[in-house]
């Protein structure tokens, strides 16, 4: 069996699915991989420590997002759950000295299922929501690392977050593409085609407008976990999907 690739992808927000390109660009990309066996997901709306398991078997989505119209909390997402991929995750952590708990009723939030009803609609394919226990990329690429044997056993790790994310300075800012959100955006494009991973680690001082593109880094981090379940693969990225939405860099990769 080939590895599967990793993937980084921004997830929007519940309006995505209301929008004319991006849950195309989504299902296109979709279509080009090979069918997982299982699929992984890291999201930016799950921060616990130790690093949680959610639910293995299905569960409610967890819908944490506000004052958005009611039919965006009548979305399902009934995929299988993973208990299967979730011992083999336990192993390989535990093992490895990565202490790991289990939330056995915590269902997808949004940035798992956004993006999931678009690539994989049918929900047939079994899913499991791992937290970050941390924000600091290093050790993200650690546990990155720890978990790309899954990759050769036909799961899909999916990194889900926002190449650039500050809601506050949108809000101040009007329509259009912030020139904080371009630049942050070319920067990063850079990086990963150079493989740096060295300024990449360091993006909050490296990159041009870090602080304003990502305040706070939880939208940025699941890229660290990508990077680490492909390390020496990093010649192979590519970018999937780029542009901007809602003046947000859109941009979302493929390793392997």
């Amino acid at each position: 069996m080939e590895p599967m690739p990793a993937l980084y992808l921004s997830h929007g927000a519940p309006p995505l699915a209301d929008d004319p390109v991006w849950p195309g660009q989504l299902a296109a990309w979709s279509a080009e991989l090979p069918r997982p066996r299982a699929i992984l997901m890291i999201s930016a709306h799950w921060e616990e420590a130790p690093l949680a398991l959610g639910a293995t078997e299905a569960r409610p989505l967890v819908y944490d997002f506000w004052g958005f119209p009611e039919h965006y909390y009548r979305v399902e997402y009934a995929a299988p759950g993973a208990p299967e991929l979730a011992d083999s995750v336990r192993k390989l952590l535990s093992g490895a000295g990565t202490p790991v708990q289990d939330f056995p009723d915590r269902g997808l939030d949004h940035g798992a299922y956004v993006p999931l009803v678009e690539m994989f609609p049918a929900a047939d394919i079994p899913v499991l929501q791992i937290s970050m226990p941390t924000l600091d990329p290093r050790k993200l690429m650690d546990i990155g690392r720890k978990l790309a044997p899954l990759r050769d056993v036909g799961v899909l790790i999916v990194g889900s977050g926002f190449f650039t994310h500050n809601l506050a300075a949108l809000r101040h800012q009007g329509g259009g593409v912030p020139g904080w959100s371009a630049e942050f955006d070319a920067w990063g494009g850079e990086a990963l085609a150079a493989a740096d991973v060295d300024a990449l680690l360091d993006f909050e001082h490296k990159s041009p407008a870090g602080r304003l593109a990502h305040p706070r880094t939880e939208h940025f981090a699941p890229l660290f976990v990508t990077l680490g379940a492909s390390m020496g693969e990093l010649g192979t990225q590519r970018s999937v999907i780029d542009g901007f939405w809602m003046g947000l860099a859109k941009r979302s990769l493929q390793f392997g």
